[in-house]
């Protein structure tokens, strides 16, 4: 999740850098989710002391 949430990351860039502001915003608001929802995965993971495969 967190690597998706990267990749979104440098598109959001590379696209506000070109000036597609609706792709770039677009992009960081997906990242955003992505990597939310990275955390709250983690988070239970950390709690419940399962490890990732």
């Amino acid at each position: 999740m967190i690597n998706l949430a990267v990749i979104f990351l440098i598109v959001a860039i590379i696209a506000g850098l070109l000036g597609l502001s609706g792709i770039a915003g677009t992009a960081t608001n997906i990242a955003w989710i992505l990597f939310v929802v990275g955390l709250i995965v983690s988070l239970i993971m950390f709690v419940t002391g399962r490890k990732p495969h």
